[in-house]
């Protein structure tokens, strides 16, 4: 079942994500020109216009991302005692790593640093790295085998670094890391990922039966800027993308019944 969800999921985000409609319905209006369908050809290519206009004159991607960012306040006070740190993979790229000979990473590196902070602030705390790798191809190498030697390089002590490198997607990182660590009622465990994706991440959490401390980082949004319109089509567009993948992650999470809500908050 897990591999039919993980397969699936990318075969559907691979036809639904706005980069990929829009260069979808204008090779059907191409193809709706050589059918001489020019009228339905000409409405398809003047909706893609008005939509690219739209698209690169407001920030429509982050007013998406916005309220998955809010969601859990930033910098949260923590409790005195920590039992342990997690955080999710999704910032090492395995593939560009191996070829260079170092660790290559995405914009989500603040997950790594605050990882490292927070563990050197915490020395009496459990570390946890979570992440395999998330291509459909076998043998590839694992977020946790890249960054293994650059966290202890990075001062923490590998006698207290666990990694666990078989998950693929968010939903077995949860489930792996609680095989893994065997938590108990009542410890207190600091979860750290990207801030629109600390919700879908709670909420995996919640139905685990494991409450975390939510620390959102690598926040994607300015909300000082949110209503200044200017040509920025590429970056509206990835944003676009990013928060299109996550909502369409929330939503299929939800109708598997691996969220409680739509938009989790903290455990109840």
């Amino acid at each position: 079942m897990d591999d039919l969800f993980f397969y699936s999921a990318k075969l559907i985000w691979s036809i639904i994500s706005p980069d990929h409609l829009f260069l979808i319905l204008f090779i059907l209006s191409i193809i709706l020109f050589w059918a001489n369908k020019t009228r339905l050809a000409l409405s398809l290519l003047t909706l893609l216009a008005l939509s690219l206009l739209l698209l690169s004159l407001f920030p429509i991607g982050s007013w998406l991302l916005y309220p998955l960012e809010k969601q859990f306040i930033a910098n949260p006070q923590l409790p005195k005692n920590i039992d342990g740190i997690i955080v999710l993979g999704g910032s090492v790229l395995p593939q560009t790593s191996q070829d260079w000979g170092q660790l290559e990473t995405n914009s989500a590196h603040e997950r790594l640093s605050s990882f490292i902070q927070l563990a050197q602030q915490h020395p009496e705390a459990r570390l946890l790295f979570t992440g395999g790798n998330a291509s459909i191809f076998v043998d590839q190498p694992t977020e946790a085998d890249m960054v293994k030697d650059y966290l202890i390089s990075a001062g923490l002590e590998e006698k207290r670094l666990e990694l666990e490198t078989q998950a693929r997607n968010t939903a077995e990182n949860v489930m792996l890391s609680k095989q893994l660590l065997q938590p108990k009622q009542g410890q207190n465990w600091i979860l750290i990922t990207t801030a629109f994706h600390m919700p879908r991440a709670v909420g995996l959490f919640c139905q685990q039966d494991w409450p975390v401390i939510p620390y959102p980082v690598d926040h994607q949004t300015t909300p000082s800027q949110f209503y200044n319109p200017g040509f920025n089509l590429l970056g509206h567009a990835s944003n676009l993308v990013v928060a299109a993948h996550e909502w369409t992650g929330l939503l299929a999470y939800y109708l598997t019944g691996k969220i409680p809500t739509l938009l989790p908050s903290n455990c109840h």
